[in-house]
């Protein structure tokens, strides 16, 4: 039986977790490549060194602060598209996870009937609640996915431009290998977010809301039930909409939660290399002891100072890899090697 998750419930059991075996790409069992062998709106990202994570005690994961040298690599400028991703579905047919049914196995004694394909939908309370319970605005949503973000009545048609969302890491990381690319860890991507910029409050300054204006799609107003949309968006924002950073990167904060390729341990940073760490060999999550976890990063639409500080520089977030919501999504990076190949 699997571990238990219990962000997101629906009939009583943990919905976000699945058995399910990622597809193949192609009737063959290989996996079709894209014609384009040069990168595609990817940003060069220089060589350097860095001071890595926080030792704000609010992010007990996320310390010591420890120094990090890193190779150049190409990155994503923005986060991968619905536009991408169907690109990606319709060359491959591949099925995300929260398109799959889930496995009765892991679930005994579940009904059949809640056993169908879905994710996790934020579905804010119309009035004020304590903060100390997810499930008062996260809901399990039957045919949620990343086509249909709040369920079969949604589409994305007319939202070519946003995030993909309700991605896995199990999804993400199958795109990645169909695209010639993969996953960024987790020291490439906070780098890349922090674009030269050390230690500050933001990552993009020392000030919220410099001259007046927001840098990045997250809440503002009473988290959960009184989202004001002050910066335009209740939830997702089409790509490149907020200012590039320094390094030329849209979004590396708020939007949508972005996968990395580290496995997540909170005690990593204590023995982490100094040079390109790749994350630990393995999973641990204290308060998930079975699930196996990898590092997401910076913050969604739904965080803010009042709930969910973790947009700020250094913090991490985390993930089952097959779970799935309306704030998680993804984007790439691609080594300077493997590009040379490719020519």
């Amino acid at each position: 039986m699997k571990p238990l998750n219990t962000f997101f419930l629906f009939a009583g059991l943990a919905a976000i977790a699945s058995s399910c075996v990622q597809r193949s790409s192609s009737p063959d069992g290989s996996a079709p490549k894209p014609t384009d062998t040069v990168p595609s709106k990817m940003v060069l990202i220089p060589a350097g060194t860095f001071k890595m994570g926080t030792n704000d005690p609010a992010y007990t994961d996320a310390i010591p602060i420890h120094t990090v040298s890193l190779d150049s690599f190409w990155m994503d400028e923005h986060e991968v598209t619905n536009a991408e991703y169907e690109r990606f579905v319709a060359a491959t047919g591949y099925k995300t996870v929260a398109e799959q049914p889930l496995n009765p196995a892991d679930f005994p004694g579940a009904p059949a009937e809640s056993l169908v394909p879905g994710s996790g939908v934020f579905t804010p309370p119309s009035h004020p609640v304590a903060l100390d319970d997810p499930m008062q605005w996260w809901k399990y949503v039957a045919g949620a996915n990343w086509r249909h973000p709040h369920g079969p009545q949604s589409s994305v048609k007319d939202r070519q431009n946003d995030p993909a969302v309700h991605i896995s890491y199990t999804d993400a990381a199958a795109y990645a290998a169909w695209a010639g690319k993969r996953l960024p860890t987790e020291a490439e991507w906070e780098y890349a977010a922090r674009a030269g910029k050390e230690q500050q409050p933001f990552y993009w300054g020392t000030e919220l809301k410099p001259g007046g204006k927001w840098m990045a799609n997250i809440y503002q107003g009473n988290f959960p039930d009184g989202n004001t949309g002050e910066d335009g968006f209740l939830e997702l924002a089409p790509v490149k909409t907020f200012p590039a950073n320094a390094y030329g990167l849209y979004d590396m904060d708020g939007n949508v939660w972005e996968w990395c390729g580290d496995f997540y341990r909170p005690d990593y940073y204590k023995v982490s290399p100094s040079r390109n760490p790749k994350g630990p060999t393995d999973s641990f999550d204290p308060e998930e002891p079975g699930a196996i976890k990898r590092v997401q990063r910076g913050g969604s639409f739904l965080c803010s100072d009042q709930y969910c500080i973790r947009y700020r520089p250094g913090s991490r977030g985390k993930g089952e890899i097959n779970s799935a919501s309306n704030n998680l999504g993804f984007r790439c990076v691609k080594d300077i090697a493997a590009i040379s190949q490719t020519r």
